[in-house]
């Protein structure tokens, strides 16, 4: 790492923030572009958020990504919003512009729709019906990046169907169709896109209870989760054939915009930083 007087410095603000993969993605990224600067964590309680927000400018750092829970909060503090984030009700990304306005967007969906195109061979957006399960912030940025990309129907899944279908009125009623969730299996057939935006698989979580038997073999299967980077759905899906995409790839592709505002360099995602972040995992 290099630093001096005229480092460029950001960062990321949670609480807890500990466990972020964050500083060691774009630590590998300043180190291998031999950038002066440096990105930190920052442990902000959330009623502290405002004031270490409007410190930033004042403080000469670059900008911030944010994570939970100050995804939603932010928005009442930032001085802009960009169209795609305000449709997502989220932001964690936050840029500090040469006039010390607090710029913010979203890339989880973007992120998370780059992540499917590189890794997923042959896989087009408008040829077929995608399904998410799950109804939360996740679920928000996901549904927003695949309408974007011309996906022309996704089947949203959730245990609570009340807040499936709340989501579904307010991102687009006409393209999302919310299905109860004891058809959550038989909703399967004929899509293209299956994605799991819950954290059910996780480290210490149940599995995912989907059962994938009207699955296509041609189907492309998600995770969001990353740890583990392989979940029960993924081996399940891969062992019947399908073409599946971990969600390792989302973290590391929605951090590409952020670096390249606050350090001013375009990174790449290669197989070498993955296993440098595979390695943070504990």
């Amino acid at each position: 790492m290099k630093l001096t007087g005229k480092a460029k410095i950001a960062g990321v603000m949670g609480h807890p923030v500990g466990h972020s993969l964050s500083p060691r993605l774009h630590g590998f990224w300043l180190d291998l572009y031999k950038v002066d600067g440096a990105y930190v964590p920052f442990e902000v309680k959330p009623e502290d958020l405002a004031d270490c927000l409007r410190a930033l400018p004042k403080l000469g750092i670059r900008g911030c990504n944010l994570t939970v829970p100050h995804k939603e909060t932010a928005m009442e503090i930032v001085d802009g919003i960009d169209d795609h984030a305000r449709r997502i009700g989220a932001v964690n990304t936050i840029v500090v512009g040469e006039d010390g306005r607090l710029s913010a967007r979203n890339t989880d969906g973007l992120g998370f729709l780059e992540n499917i195109l590189v890794n997923a061979e042959g896989w087009q957006p408008t040829k077929g019906p995608a399904v998410i399960v799950g109804a939360g912030g996740a679920a928000r940025a996901l549904i927003v990046a695949l309408l974007d990309a011309g996906v022309p129907e996704i089947r949203l899944v959730n245990r609570t169907k009340e807040r499936a279908e709340s989501l579904a009125r307010e991102l687009a009623p006409h393209q999302v169709t919310v299905i109860d969730w004891d058809r959550r299996s038989a909703c399967l057939e004929e899509v293209t896109l299956l994605v799991n935006s819950t954290t059910q698989g996780m480290k210490g979580q149940p599995p995912l209870d989907l059962n994938l038997d009207r699955l296509p073999a041609s189907a492309v299967v998600n995770d969001i989760v990353y740890n583990p980077l392989i979940t029960p759905l993924l081996a399940e899906a891969r062992d019947r054939g399908n073409q599946i995409v971990d969600g390792l790839g989302m973290l590391l592709y929605q951090a590409v915009p952020g670096f390249e505002a606050w350090f001013g360099v375009t990174p790449e995602v290669t197989e070498e930083l993955r296993q440098r972040v595979l390695a943070g995992l504990v």
